[in-house]
C-alpha cells in the first residue's frame, strides 16, 4: 500500500511528539517526560530573519546577542577591540596601562573608580587577586604579588557559571541566550533577586565548591556594580560584563556624578560668600 501524500506532524519530525518544545522545529529541546526541560527551555532562533546566525559558535572578539547581534557598538568599541579576545576584553578595564599584567592595586583603584567604597574595593581585590592569580601565571610557581596576567585569563574559568565563555576565553551567543532564556521568568527582559538565585542553583556541578562560591560572589558583584532601581539586571548590561564594556560605562557615570557633586558644592560656597 503505498503511503499517503500528506503526512502528519510527527511523521515528519521522527519522534517529535505534539507536546514537545519548540513545535515547529525538527529537534526537541524540552520534553514533557523530563519536565525540567520545559522548566528550563534553552533558546531556540527563529525560523525566519534569525538575528544571531550560528549561535553555537563562539566569538572569539566579541560578545553578541540577538539584540545586540555585532557586540558592542558604542564608541565603536568591537571594532577597537578585534584583535583582542573577549575573556581579555572582560579584564581590560583593570588594566590601565595594557600591559597585560594586573597588580592588586589596579584591582582597587578599578574598584574605586566605578563608586565601590574602600572597605568594599580591599575585599574585591582580596578575593580577584587572590582567587585568580595562580591560573594566569606562566609558569609553576605562584606569583608573590598575586598579580593576572591577561594572556591566560582563559585559565582562570571556573565551573557552575553561565558557560558563556569556553574554555579558550570565547564567548559563546547559545549560551548566554540559554542563561536568559531559563531563568528570565516573565520574560522581563533582565534577572531579579529570585532568578539570580534560581540560575545560581540551576548551574552548579557537583561537587564543585569553588565554582559555587566564585559564581555567587560573581554575580553578587555584579549586583553591587549594576545596582538597578527596579531590582532587575537588564540582559544588556550582564552582556557587557562578558566584554568589559560595562566597566568602563560605569566609570564614566561615577566620575561625572562626581563632577556634577563638586560642581555643586562649588556653587554652594559662592552663594554662601555672598551673602554673608
Amino acid at each position: 500500500m503505498a503511503p499517503s501524500a500528506t503526512t502528519t506532524n510527527d511523521e515528519k519530525l521522527l519522534g517529535h511528539a505534539p507536546s514537545d518544545y519548540p513545535p515547529d522545529k525538527p529537534y526537541s529541546v524540552g520534553i514533557k517526560e523530563y519536565p525540567v526541560t520545559l522548566e528550563r527551555k534553552a533558546w531556540v532562533p527563529p525560523n525566519e530573519d534569525n538575528p544571531l546566525p550560528d549561535a553555537g559558535t563562539a566569538r572569539a572578539t566579541y560578545a553578541p546577542s540577538k539584540e545586540m547581534p555585532y557586540g558592542t557598538t558604542d564608541g565603536d568599541y568591537a571594532k577597537k577591540n578585534s584583535r583582542t579576545a573577549v575573556i581579555v576584553q572582560h579584564v581590560a578595564y583593570w588594566d590601565p596601562d595594557n600591559d597585560g599584567v594586573i597588580w592588586p592595586i589596579d584591582t582597587y583603584r578599578g574598584c574605586r573608580d566605578f563608586g565601590w567604597g574602600i572597605i568594599l574595593s580591599f575585599y574585591a581585590t582580596l578575593l580577584i587577586n587572590g582567587a585568580l592569580s595562580y591560573p594566569t601565571v606562566p609558569g609553576i610557581f605562584p606569583d608573590p604579588f598575586f598579580r593576572l596576567f591577561t594572556a591566560r585569563m582563559y585559565k582562570a574559568k571556573h565551573g557552575s557559571d553561565s558557560m558563556s565563555y569556553d574554555n579558550e576565553g570565547r564567548f559563546r551567543p547559545q549560551a548566554f541566550e540559554d542563561l536568559f532564556e531559563k531563568y528570565d521568568r516573565g520574560h522581563k527582559g533582565g534577572l531579579d533577586k529570585s532568578d539570580l538565585w534560581r540560575a545560581w542553583r540551576g548551574q552548579m556541578l557537583v561537587f564543585d565548591l569553588f565554582g559555587w562560591a566564585a559564581v555567587f560572589f560573581e554575580w553578587l558583584a555584579v549586583y553591587l556594580l549594576l545596582w538597578p532601581d527596579d531590582g532587575i539586571l537588564r540582559k544588556e548590561d550582564v552582556r557587557g560584563i562578558f566584554d568589559g564594556s560595562i566597566f568602563f560605562k560605569k566609570r564614566d557615570e561615577t566620575q561625572r556624578k562626581r563632577a556634577e557633586k563638586k560642581q555643586a558644592r562649588q556653587e554652594k560656597q559662592e552663594l554662601e560668600m555672598k551673602s554673608r
